[in-house]
């Protein structure tokens, strides 16, 4: 019998055991959600979340409900353009990193 581990412990536990992980994960939440792909911007997010503050410490950060951010971070979320930018700026601050975007020339 083959043992399987739900994805999102492995990504959760991979997020804690290894920081550049979590920096490359916010990293690809910020380039997907830039480039029109906010669904799966939300579902990185969720993860990056569970594994770092949690939504009871997100909660506390943003001022928002709990149950609301875990419905904004769901697959069918929408969250509005003011609740992302505190998310991500709590992760910012959780993850110690400042945020730089930069643009280039498609070929």
């Amino acid at each position: 019998m083959t043992l399987t581990v739900d994805a999102a412990v492995t990504i959760q536990s991979r997020i804690q055991r290894e920081p550049a992980f979590a920096l490359a994960l916010l990293d690809e939440a910020i380039a997907v959600f830039l480039n029109g792909e906010p669904d799966v911007a939300r579902l990185v997010l969720r993860d990056l979340v569970n594994a770092t503050i949690g939504f009871e410490g997100l909660a506390v950060a943003t001022g928002r409900p709990s149950k609301s951010l875990h419905r904004m971070l769901s697959a069918k979320g929408n969250p509005t353009m003011d609740n992302l930018t505190l998310i991500f700026g709590v992760l910012r601050r959780e993850l110690g990193v400042e945020i730089r975007v930069k643009t280039v020339a498609c070929a």
